[in-house]
């Protein structure tokens, strides 16, 4: 057992904001000073239990919009909660500059030190340095973006109406998945001065053209859709069909929405592109705070600054995140990404300072390199789940897990075991379960392939279907008449082979009133 230096900064549950002061400076000297660490300056929060069950419900938000899908989500955690049918997170951290991190009042001082390793060093290090956060959100600026989106729909519900804006925001968050571009084009930084001139601009227009005698205008049958003609089809290439992001063309394209309504659909999308990067690491980022929370707490017991008490405390609540459920247990939902995570980061570690001959056969980039630090750093900066499952995970962490691959196919009666724990069943083992974590396989890729702009106003989406997997009929009926909402015309939807182009099947709808 290591010496103990120096005398513990605290002893006991107990807390304080001087002793959370204190215990963060020592976190933030090992994390940073001796782990080489890179972080947003930290801002930490106490909160209550009805705090942390409201921020749940706001999407973990620190300012958000009224919608009524979060009180329904706070009033069904608030229930759950109350009868211990489940707990609470013990932090929740937002990707902003500064970092914001939020522990709960009721955490023992042993928790806020495990939280604020985990959250305010990890987190907040995979947030400032992984590519997929710098590419694609602004920490520096969400913060403001979501006052002025709370500012906006609280205008728009006071000058239009909380139901008219209560279904453009159910239509568009229907939509959040399909509101995403997965490539990365010029990035414009979020200047409130321009987006009021840009709302100002939008209703000074609709004052100019503004005229009473189109409201004596008998409404005209809609048209049937008409042969297209080259000047439809240069219509088309003028759109930039096909496009992935569905809320993106109906804020920019939809014949009958008002510049309002338009940007409430912007805002969610904002949103939705900002949550983007998390769906895609949440192993890594996970992994990155629960292995260096793991570190950090045990860095400090080797430097005497918490106590023996305060390890066994902190190592029951580590099993217990770390905990992976056997696939015949009750609450077994899933590979656990923490423990998942967490596991193929030791063993990185493990690989660069003891390397077996297994290991050297499959890493030899890193193994016995001594630098698990760096090797872990790179790592988290250039990968994101599928890569870095399909780069790094190792032969003896699939034995750890116990995995192997199974085939189960809908046609057959029968499931086969395709791939067991030998050289080749490794990797077919590795990219199945990489191929999990690619969010692109996970989403339908639907796209908008055809708008008639100048005849029957017709949207046409395309659903390229993989692995025969079709779209659930009732669900996708439903999505449909918000998609139609928003559009204001009829809106149909073919969903097609991706590898052959064969028509499997149509949806059409008519748009609400």
């Amino acid at each position: 057992m290591a010496a103990l230096a120096n005398k513990p900064l605290f002893d006991g549950p107990e807390w304080n904001f001087e002793l959370i002061g204190r215990t963060y400076e020592a976190i933030e000297e090992i994390g940073v000073g001796e782990m080489g660490l890179n972080l947003y300056k930290n801002q930490i929060e106490v909160i209550t239990a009805e705090q942390m069950l409201d921020a749940y419900s706001s999407i973990g938000m620190p300012l958000m919009y009224r919608h009524w899908s979060f009180g329904k989500r706070f009033a069904r955690d608030e229930m759950m909660y109350r009868k211990g049918a489940r707990s609470l997170a013990f932090e929740i951290v937002i990707n902003s500059d500064p970092c914001i991190n939020y522990i709960m009042e009721e955490n023992s001082m042993t928790m806020q030190c495990l939280v604020m390793a985990h959250a305010a060093m990890g987190h907040n290090h995979f947030f400032k340095n992984n590519y997929l956060f710098k590419q694609w959100t602004q920490a520096d600026a969400i913060l403001e973006y979501l006052a002025f989106a709370k500012r906006f729909v609280a205008e728009c519900e006071e000058k239009y109406g909380l139901g008219p804006v209560e279904a453009v925001l159910d239509a568009a968050h229907a939509l959040m998945n399909q509101g995403v571009s997965r490539t990365a084009g010029a990035r414009r930084r979020f200047d409130p001065q321009r987006e009021r001139q840009r709302e100002q601009a939008r209703r000074d227009y609709e004052i100019e053209i503004y005229n009473e005698l189109w409201r004596t205008l008998p409404n005209a049958p809609p048209k049937e859709e008409e042969e297209r003609t080259d000047e439809n089809r240069a219509e088309q290439r003028a759109l930039l069909l096909p496009e992935e992001n569905l809320l993106y063309f109906l804020e920019k394209n939809a014949p009958k929405l008002e510049g309002w309504k338009r940007e409430l659909i912007r805002i969610v999308r904002v949103l939705s592109q900002y949550f983007y990067p998390q769906r895609q690491t949440k192993v890594m980022n996970e992994g990155c705070a629960t292995f260096c929370h793991y570190e950090i707490m045990q860095r400090m017991y080797e430097k005497g600054l918490v106590t023996e008490g305060s390890m066994l405390e902190f190592a029951h609540m580590h099993a217990a995140v770390v905990y992976q459920p056997g696939f015949n247990e009750k609450h077994y939902s899933g590979i656990n990404p923490y423990a998942l995570g967490y596991a193929m980061m030791r063993d990185i570690k493990r690989i660069c300072e003891e390397p077996t001959d297994e290991d050297m056969h499959w890493f030899p980039d890193f193994a016995g390199n001594q630098d698990p630090l760096g090797t872990l750093r790179d790592a988290w900066a250039n990968y994101r789940d599928e890569s870095f499952v399909l780069q790094f995970l190792s032969p003896k962490v699939m034995r750890d897990f116990r995995l192997f691959h199974l085939k189960n196919d809908a046609d057959s009666p029968t499931m086969s075991v395709e791939a067991i724990h030998d050289e080749q069943g490794y990797r077919k083992v590795r990219r199945a379960l990489a191929r999990q974590y690619d969010v692109s396989q996970q989403d339908p890729d639907i796209q908008v392939t055809d708008a008639d702009l100048a005849g029957s106003r017709r949207l046409v989406l395309t659903h390229y279907v993989r692995d025969g997997i079709l779209l659930d009929k009732e669900e996708c009926d439903r999505t449909l008449m918000h998609v139609a909402r928003l559009w204001g015309y009829r809106v149909r939807l073919v969903e097609q082979d991706a590898a052959t182009g064969r028509k499997i099947r149509e949806h059409e709808t008519l748009p609400l009133p």
